[in-house]
């Protein structure tokens, strides 16, 4: 009670944080001591609930003191989901072995099937005398016709372009940081205009052309050019909407790009790890083309004709389904691994009192590849599930048409919508504790729930904003790249061509760069509301900002209340 008094700005602690390490990080709270009771009489309880029907456990799991302990896990950590890990190895090495098995195993006359011809004196399939110097020869026409002037313009935009998206990036995301504001605002007014412009050059293009006026009539040209200009009425509509929230959502970006300026490493390790998939899927792409080799060459007989035709082994269609689902589990899991590094690396940034810590990426990298491996492919293994679920369910739309099948879709999609979110959050809430993918995925649940709007709460507003940058961006790029080629080149009209896959191109390296920034964003959320449940502030500017985030209705009382009610 003396330091109590002493010190009366001190917030109470509800029990003792300073555990020993060896002590569990998400450890429910000891039980607190007994105590006489104040009044003579017992509190008047309802006679159809006695007391002791309550079992401890569950009070201990809605008592909310029990998530005060979680921050970031720096002690090691142990092994989680392991199941999942040792399925995943599984997968991989199955496929790696029958793919090796495949080339070893291969029937070298798949090469030489128009060769072969029905001989009837044999009543088989024997190989012919003649060569197949027409097809060689005609392949070798067909590639040496690319060799023209615009796959090499095609070639050398796509290599500079590459070569640009660093410094575009950087220099991006240091406009982010300390011109948030002014980029936002002078980009908005290009989310408009860019697309008023393209729409009346075709417009007006077409006009002047008459191929293309002869092609395409007056009254459909002015059709498509008002349908255009109400998609661009919509999106301006979307704005004057959510203007109020413009300047919360340049804060929100600002504070992003300040974090993810202070883990630069980043960039590096994040195209490194999808290179290392890309290097992956090589063998894998390789034993698929060789399975197709295994087989034979059989008689078959059609109308009374006897022809010769391949027939694959009895196994290729089936190591074709583990090889598929092999490559699509695996990238999953790399996108995840991915969102677990830049979720560990920010959460280490996020709780560091002074500077910002050393080798948070390293240590990242190997928790996920690590103890938390298991729980990465678990994560994996449910985002594939909802993707080949939601392809299945896109492909089944026009099968079966009618009123059941639409409401069928529509709830299958909102699970699937649920089950994709939960799951993102879960994966930053596993990469700052290290807590198992179940485990994780309730107390992210509860967290947010307790602390924050609600537990489907995301400012969706910046990945947009974020994404009509890059697509100004983009589409400046893409204009400077068409007037060069017109001026160096004698492309014509493909020098149009050329500029929209240079667009194309730029937008989907720079679509990599949200993406990382969205993740960001996420992190800091979920670590927000870390700070928020523990009731201590480790990064002032993101509070600041952060609180104006809608607060649920039903959000969890202050310390004092919570300390009272106990």
């Amino acid at each position: 009670m003396g330091s109590t008094e002493e010190q009366p700005n001190k917030p109470i602690p509800l029990y003792d944080t300073s555990s020993s390490p060896s002590q569990p990080l998400l450890s429910k709270p000891p039980p607190f001591p007994s105590s006489p009771p104040r009044h003579p009489f017992p509190p008047l309880e309802d006679p159809q609930t006695p007391p002791l029907a309550t079992p401890p456990d569950a009070e201990q799991d809605s008592d909310p003191t029990q998530y005060l302990q979680i921050t970031y896990n720096h002690s090691p950590r142990s092994f989680k989901d392991l199941p999942f890990l040792f399925l995943f190895l599984l997968f991989v090495l199955c496929t790696f072995v029958l793919g090796i098995f495949s080339i070893f195993h291969r029937n070298t006359s798949y090469s030489n099937l128009s060769s072969f011809t029905y001989d009837s004196n044999s009543t088989s399939c024997t190989e012919s005398t003649l060569s197949n110097s027409t097809n060689l020869s005609f392949s070798f026409s067909v590639l040496t016709g690319f060799s023209s002037t615009f796959s090499n313009s095609l070639i050398w935009v796509f290599v500079i372009t590459f070569i640009l998206t660093v410094p575009i990036c950087f220099l991006l995301l240091f406009s982010l940081k300390r011109y948030t504001k002014q980029l936002v605002y002078v980009s908005l007014p290009f989310f408009v205009v860019m697309p008023v412009f393209f729409n009346v050059y075709w417009f007006v293009a077409c006009t002047v052309s008459s191929t293309c006026s002869d092609d395409f009539p007056l009254v459909y040209r002015i059709l498509v050019l008002i349908f255009v200009f109400c998609i661009i009425a919509v999106v301006i509509w979307i704005f004057v909407v959510n203007w109020h929230r413009i300047e919360l959502t340049v804060e929100i970006i600002k504070i992003a790009s300040d974090a993810l300026y202070w883990n630069l490493g980043l960039f590096v390790v994040l195209p490194s790890l999808t290179i290392g998939l890309v290097v992956y899927y090589a063998p894998i792409v390789v034993f698929l083309v060789f399975s197709r080799q295994n087989g034979e060459i059989v008689v078959e007989e059609s109308s009374g004709v006897y022809s010769c035709v391949w027939k694959q082994d009895g196994w290729v269609p089936a190591y074709y389904a583990l090889a598929i689902l092999t490559m699509l589990w695996s990238a999953a899991v790399m996108v995840e691994a991915q969102v677990f590094v830049i979720s560990g690396t920010v959460a280490q940034w996020y709780f560091s009192k002074d500077e910002p810590p050393r080798r948070s990426i390293r240590s990242s990298l190997r928790n996920a590849f690590g103890p938390s491996s298991g729980t990465i492919c678990l994560s994996g293994l449910l985002i594939c599930a909802v993707r080949v679920v939601r392809a299945a369910v896109d492909s089944a739309r026009h099968d079966a048409p009618g009123m059941v099948n639409l409401v069928l879709r529509c709830c299958v999609n909102a699970l699937l919508s649920a089950v994709d979110f939960l799951n993102k959050f879960t994966i930053n809430f596993v990469a700052i504790t290290g807590e198992a993918y179940c485990t994780s995925a309730r107390m992210t649940y509860e967290l947010l729930k307790r602390n924050l709007l609600s537990a489907v709460f995301v400012e969706t507003i910046s990945t947009r904003l974020l994404g009509g940058i890059i697509f100004v961006l983009s589409a400046i790029y893409a204009i400077v790249v068409c007037a060069i080629l017109k001026g160096v080149s004698d492309l014509g009209v493909d020098s149009y061509f050329v500029a929209a896959l240079a667009w194309v191109l730029l937008i989907v390296l720079l679509g990599f760069f949200v993406h990382v920034l969205d993740n960001v964003i996420d992190t800091v959320y979920v670590c927000y509301a870390i700070d928020r449940d523990r009731g201590e502030v480790c990064k002032q500017e993101v509070h600041e900002v952060y609180v104006q985030l809608p607060i649920s209705r039903n959000h969890r009382p202050s310390l004092a209340s919570a300390t009272l009610s106990v």
